[in-house]
């Protein structure tokens, strides 16, 4: 058995930055633990497998230890995979999840790949003395989403030197990760993402952590197009519209390598 793979950069400014993803196109679903195994051979933040289905395509997601409910970077990488690589004829392809819905991928004039994805429900809670353990500034501000807490900060310079007690944060088994934000210098808002116990200890841009950060940003700022950056490393550029009920995410992506896996 073979499988096509190919590995794409998404929302970098070029290879080498971004978030680099896993693509992997189907005709079928193999066993979960063979998807499993892939995303931990591969050893990347996620591999996306998607198959054609009709006029849409489902898709799904891997770390390397776990399948995650989304994931907007190898969307993003699938998406780049099918126009660029798959003839794909159209603006717009349509990617369904069995977790997360109807999930739009837009081309643009600007060479710029748009997501349309649900907007994340953020509910308010306590800064808790246990939090001061998570990292090495004290946030100021906390919200719980569908799969991660957020955590607001003071200044982009808190953010940029942020250290994570990676043990620690760990153990936070109810959620997939932790996201710190806060005001940006150089964009509207910038980020990082943490995310220990789904085996990735910094992604290194995370899109569907936008779907909670967007709609904060927006009412606090007073505007629904933003400048996203992910301070990561390897840096992430996002720009990010407020559509209310979803969110768009929008960035650049580049194929880094294409090959083949050889399953005896």
């Amino acid at each position: 058995m073979e499988i096509e793979i190919y590995q794409v950069d998404s929302f970098c400014k070029d290879i080498f930055s971004g978030n680099p993803a896993g693509v992997c196109p189907l005709d079928a679903w193999p066993e979960n633990s063979i998807m499993q195994s892939i995303a931990a051979e591969n050893n990347l933040p996620e591999t996306a497998f998607y198959i054609k289905d009709g006029d849409h395509y489902q898709i799904r997601w891997f770390t390397p230890i776990v399948e995650v409910d989304l994931c907007g970077h190898a969307t993003l990488a699938a998406a780049h995979v099918l126009f660029h690589h798959k003839g794909f004829e159209g603006n717009t392809i349509l990617f369904i999840s069995p977790r997360s819905g109807k999930l739009g991928v837009r081309k643009d004039d600007e060479d710029r790949l748009a997501l349309d994805f649900p907007v994340d429900i953020l509910t308010p809670i306590k800064v808790a003395d246990d939090m001061y353990s998570w990292f090495s500034v004290q946030p100021v501000e906390a919200y719980k989403g569908k799969t991660d807490y957020m955590l607001i900060f003071q200044s982009e310079s808190d953010i940029a030197n942020i250290s994570a007690n990676l043990p620690i944060i760990e153990k936070l088994k109810e959620v997939r990760g932790v996201i710190v934000s806060a005001k940006g210098d150089s964009a509207d808002f910038v980020s990082r993402f943490f995310a220990p116990q789904s085996g990735i200890p910094e992604d290194p841009v995370t899109g569907s952590a936008h779907t909670s950060l967007t709609p904060y940003w927006a009412k606090r700022l007073g505007k629904d197009e933003l400048d996203a950056l992910q301070l990561s490393a390897r840096k992430g550029f996002l720009k990010c519209k407020n559509l209310v009920s979803r969110v768009e995410i929008s960035g650049k992506a580049k194929t880094f390598m294409a090959g083949r896996i050889f399953l005896s």
